[in-house]
C-alpha cells in the first residue's frame, strides 16, 4: 500500500519535495514583482512625523545628542568624520560608532529555515521556505524604496539601504543551508527598533515565548508572520500514512489516519490560537498566511501593520 509521508506534529512532507534553489536575481525579480503592485510605505513622511513626536518608532532623542548603541567595522561609503578613532586604535580595523538612533530607524529580518520549512504538499506551490524568502525580499524591496535600512537578524552585515542590500540580502538567503534553530537567537538589539518575523511556529511554545518575552522586553516591536500549507490546518490523508520526523523527531506510523484528523485539527488550532496570544501579549502584531495563497494581499496587510505601529 502506498504511505504518504508527514512528519510528527502533522507537517506532510515528501522525500522528493525540496526547495529549488533560483539565481539571486531571479528571487529578487520575484520578489520584485510581487512589491511593485503595492503602493510605497510613505517611510518618509512617517519620519518627517518622527521628528515632531519623538513617538513613530519610539525613539530618544535630546536636542542633538546620540545614545551609544555598539561599534560596528568601517564599510566603504561610510564618512570619514564616523570613525572612532580611540576605538580604531585598539586594533587594526576601523570602526563607526553606531547610535541608538541611527540602529533603530532600521528593519530587522529573519525567516525559519529549519527542516519544516522546506515542506510543501503539492508541487504547485512553493515550500514554505520559498514563501517566506520571496515575501522577505518583496518586503526589503518596499523598504529600501521607502529609505528604510534592512538588516538579516541573525547576518553580521549592518542594517544598509539600496539596490545592493537586496542583491547581497538574496544571495545570503540562499546559500543558507537547513538550519536547527527555529526562532531567532541575537541577543541584543536597540531599544524601539523592528523586526519583521517569518516561521511556520512549529517550535514549542515556551521557545517561542522565551523569544518573544527576550526582544519586547528591550523594547523591540515585533511583526510576525504565520506561514502554513493547506495539509497542516485539514490533515486530508486517508488510510495507511507515516508519519516522518524532520527535524529529529521519532516517526509515527497511523493505520487510519482519518481516526485522529479532528483531533489533530483541534490541537493545531490551539496551537495556532496560544501563538497569536503570545504574540498580542507583547503588544505585537501577527499575521497568518496560507502557502497556496498569493503574497500580495499579504504583504499590503504587512505594509499597513507596520504602518499603524509606527504612527502609534
Amino acid at each position: 500500500m502506498r504511505e504518504d509521508r508527514l512528519n510528527p506534529r502533522g507537517t506532510p512532507r515528501s522525500p522528493a519535495t525540496r526547495p529549488v534553489a533560483q539565481a539571486p536575481s531571479a528571487l529578487v525579480t520575484r520578489a520584485e514583482a510581487v512589491a511593485s503592485t503595492l503602493p510605497p510605505l510613505l517611510v518618509a513622511a512617517e519620519r518627517i512625523a518622527a521628528t515632531v513626536t519623538q513617538g513613530v518608532h519610539g525613539r530618544r532623542r535630546v536636542g542633538s545628542g546620540e545614545s551609544f548603541w555598539q561599534f560596528r567595522r568601517y564599510e566603504p561609503g561610510d564618512a570619514a568624520q564616523r570613525i572612532d578613532w580611540r576605538q580604531s586604535g585598539k586594533s587594526e580595523h576601523l570602526f563607526i560608532r553606531q547610535t541608538e538612533w541611527e540602529a533603530a530607524q532600521s528593519v530587522w529580518l529573519w525567516r525559519d529555515a529549519s527542516g519544516s520549512m522546506h515542506y510543501t504538499s503539492s508541487p504547485r506551490w512553493a515550500t514554505k521556505r520559498g514563501v517566506a524568502e520571496v515575501l522577505l525580499v518583496a518586503l526589503a524591496a518596499l523598504l529600501v524604496r521607502g529609505g528604510e535600512r534592512i538588516a538579516l537578524l541573525d547576518a553580521d552585515a549592518p542594517p544598509a539601504t539600496g539596490r545592493t542590500v537586496l542583491s547581497r540580502l538574496a544571495l545570503t538567503l540562499e546559500r543558507a543551508g537547513q538550519s536547527e534553530v527555529n526562532v531567532p537567537t541575537r541577543r541584543l538589539l536597540p531599544r524601539h527598533a523592528r523586526i519583521v518575523w517569518l516561521s511556520d511556529f512549529l517550535a514549542p511554545l515556551d521557545t517561542i515565548a522565551d523569544a518573544i518575552r527576550r526582544f519586547s522586553g528591550q523594547g523591540v516591536i515585533g511583526h510576525l508572520v504565520h506561514i502554513v500549507d493547506p495539509a497542516e490546518e485539514s490533515l486530508p490523508f486517508s488510510g495507511r500514512v507515516l508519519f516522518e520526523g524532520c527535524e529529529r523527531e521519532d516517526d509515527l506510523l497511523f493505520g487510519r489516519v482519518e481516526t485522529v484528523r479532528e483531533r489533530y485539527r483541534n490541537v493545531f488550532a490551539q496551537h495556532q490560537q496560544a501563538v497569536r496570544d503570545l504574540v498580542r501579549s507583547a503588544g505585537w502584531t501577527i499575521l497568518t498566511h496560507r502557502a497556496d495563497q498569493p503574497l500580495q494581499p499579504l504583504l499590503l496587510a504587512l505594509y499597513l501593520r507596520m504602518s499603524e505601529m509606527t504612527r502609534r
